[in-house]
């Protein structure tokens, strides 16, 4: 009987074991977290910060499940593992054989290097315990400072509004997300956090965290200006967990990199999820993605190789549907800008890589009001896309996009100015199924 150890417990950890365990039926599991909290829904964390999900409804995997699928709980934090030995060593030293295991460890909030981030109101939307911790502050706290330009800072910014705390939101440049998102997409979004209350201030940059007997007080920015604020959220970006990995020698770039077997390069040990470096045979280069669907299909792909059913990964088109200022917004494939020469190249949660890519591409979009779409056209096929508002266009182009669908038939009318591409676009995606259906 095999014993398959699983380190984290997120959702490429739970994917990799629902996968092993229907097709090991005797295989022992065990599923290690360093959080007394288990498995629960990291995604789901900026709903219960915004109060439209309770507490409860963030655990979709209760104790039952794991009973039902007989999987072995154990709470601790491993620190190296000995390949050689297949063991797996933990902090207090206690130790643990495996035969199969699989580094699922995630990715962790960086933490900024400016003083005064030790104080009492510094905070992150990067677990469980800390979410419990920005919720608790934010009862007593009147105004608050958010600074980040991703997903997660803008979850942050919505979810202290809806528990009534003024927010100072600051960004690095003078647009939104601009590694991704366009200046048209970034004003909208903008404008509607204006509308709401938020206080924006763009070109703005963090100097100092003012403090009183070790709480915040507020802050300066590099251009002098004092603001008042009881917390100061940081969102800059998320670094995959590699401790463990590069502790035990194994091959580490931006993250834990892995054969197309999910296999790391020790022979039995893998990797999936926000931890995982996965080639991409499109770009030719090395991908790190921190989306929740990617985890658990990456998961699921290690469950099957470790349960000894050899499955090579099958890298699809980044897609991630999420909510920007109350505007659900579809992102697929290459979209973006990529950094600046000032900027680092990193990724923040709910984001790939792949989205930064600045595709050789003629852009094409229809913008009405706040109903948006962008789609960037390669030489035969399309190359990604962004649907702000209105999905009915999401599924079309991730499919489009994903399949890489030759798009020669109609791309002189795409690149004509004032084209209506929903028209165009969904024509053309109802005749490419019905063909591809037959």
């Amino acid at each position: 009987m095999k014993r398959y150890v699983i380190l984290g417990m997120g959702a490429a950890g739970i994917s990799a074991a629902e996968t092993i365990r229907r097709l090991d039926p005797k295989g022992e599991i065990v599923c290690v977290s360093a959080e007394s909290a288990g498995y629960y829904s990291r995604p789901g964390l900026a709903y219960y910060l915004s109060k439209e999900l309770g507490e409860r409804s963030l655990f979709p995997f209760t104790r039952d499940d794991f009973r039902t699928h007989r999987l072995t709980l154990y709470q601790n934090t491993a620190s190296q593992i000995d390949p050689e030995k297949r063991e797996v060593i933990f902090r207090d030293r206690k130790r643990m054989k495996y035969d199969r295991l699989l580094l699922a460890l995630g990715a962790r909030a960086v933490r900024p290097k400016e003083a005064g981030t030790d104080l009492d109101g510094v905070v992150y939307l990067d677990s469980m315990a800390e979410t419990q911790r920005m919720i608790q502050k934010a009862r007593w706290t009147r105004s608050a400072v958010v600074i980040g330009g991703g997903i997660t800072a803008l979850e942050i910014v919505e979810g202290l509004q809806a528990r009534r705390v003024n927010v100072h939101f600051f960004l690095r440049g003078n647009q939104y997300w601009n590694r991704v998102l366009d200046s048209t997409e970034s004003i909208i979004v903008l404008n509607r956090l204006k509308h709401d209350g938020v206080t924006i201030h763009t070109n703005t940059e963090l100097e100092k965290i003012l403090e009183k007997r070790g709480k915040v007080q507020g802050v300066i920015t590099k251009d002098g200006r004092k603001i008042k604020a009881g917390m100061v959220a940081f969102a800059i970006g998320v670094r995959p967990r590699t401790e463990v990995a590069e502790a035990s020698g194994l091959e580490v770039g931006r993250g834990v990199r892995v054969s197309q077997f999910m296999e790391t390069s020790a022979p039995g040990v893998y990797a999936a999820g926000d931890v995982a470096e996965t080639y991409d045979p499109v770009s030719g280069g090395w991908v790190v993605d921190s989306l929740w669907p990617v985890a658990r299909d990456q998961g699921a792909f290690a469950g099957r190789n470790m349960a000894g059913h050899p499955t090579p990964y099958q890298r699809r088109s980044p897609m991630n549907v999420t909510r920007l200022a109350g505007l659900t917004t579809t992102i697929i494939g290459r979209v973006g800008s990529g950094p600046t020469e000032q900027e680092d190249y990193s990724i923040v949660r709910g984001e790939s890589e792949t989205w930064q890519k600045m595709p050789d591409a003629v852009i094409c979009q229809n913008n009405f009001e706040v109903n948006r779409i962008r789609v960037m056209v390669g030489e035969d096929h399309l190359l990604g896309a962004v649907v702000m508002g209105d999905q009915a266009m999401s599924m079309p182009l991730e499919e489009l996009v994903a399949n890489q669908v030759n798009i020669s038939p109609i791309r002189d009318q795409l690149v004509q100015p004032g084209a209506r591409l929903n028209t165009i676009l969904m024509n053309y995606w109802n005749t490419w199924r019905k063909q591809d259906a037959v």
